[in-house]
């Protein structure tokens, strides 16, 4: 498979993660591949177990590792998609792709938006109609295609409840290129639901790659290559 082609307009990709905060596992398998194309890229850790840390202080966190840089472009895995928007409130940035994201409303919470957006709803009927378990648990839900390989050089983060019971605090998106990537065997957040939502809260198509929730690390060259075109 050939490798990501040399960029003529070299970008800074900050790479914000998921539940957990551990940007630096989650994102290690695209940084060399974005950084090989000619670009910078920069994953940034989250502390998702401190019980004082909410939305505010992970925008502030993200808008600091951008600071200086130039074309900036946000990169959200699931959960980050809460801290994209505000983050970008902070810093210029270029673009912002959603990987499997969370896609908020101004004002609402991460907590607030699984029955906001049907979310169980739907991960139910895909799971009936996939034939896997409808009650939720990590290995069939998010690991599922990762390869073990991979997974044995993690390490398991938690995810406080401050983030989940605070406000994501913007008022609209940026004027700024907007991108919405799907994973094709995502079974959290099934892809027909990920269509819907980037349809009615971005007004855009999602584009659809494969791999499940955690493409970054089951497909780290196709999402590269996605990166890479896209923003």
């Amino acid at each position: 498979m050939p490798g990501p082609q040399a960029d003529p307009l070299p970008r800074t990709f900050v790479l914000i993660p998921g539940v957990g905060g551990a940007a630096t596992w989650q994102w290690h398998l695209v940084v060399p591949l974005l950084r090989a194309a000619g670009n910078e890229a920069v994953a940034v850790d989250l502390p998702g177990a401190d019980p004082d840390a909410g939305l505010a202080e992970y925008a502030d966190l993200v808008a600091a590792a951008a600071a200086g840089r130039a074309n900036v472009v946000l990169v959200a895995q699931s959960l980050g998609g809460f801290t994209a928007p505000m983050a970008a409130a902070r810093c210029p940035v270029a673009g912002i792709v959603l990987v499997n994201a969370m896609i908020p409303l101004p004002g609402e919470t991460p907590g607030a938006w699984w029955e906001n957006t049907r979310q169980a709803a739907a991960r139910i009927a895909a799971a009936e109609r996939g034939g896997y378990g409808t009650e939720f648990d990590v290995d069939t839900y998010i690991l599922h295609d990762v390869p073990a390989e991979v997974l044995a050089t993690g390490e398991e983060r938690q995810e406080a409840d401050a983030v989940f019971e605070s406000a994501c605090d913007f008022s609209e998106w940026p004027g700024v290129p907007i991108s919405v990537v799907a994973g094709a065997d995502d079974r959290l957040f099934p892809v027909n639901f990920q269509q819907r939502l980037a349809r009615e809260r971005l007004g855009i198509e999602a584009d659809v790659l494969p791999g499940g929730h955690l493409m970054v690390l089951s497909q780290p060259e196709g999402l590269a290559r996605y990166l890479l075109a896209a923003s």
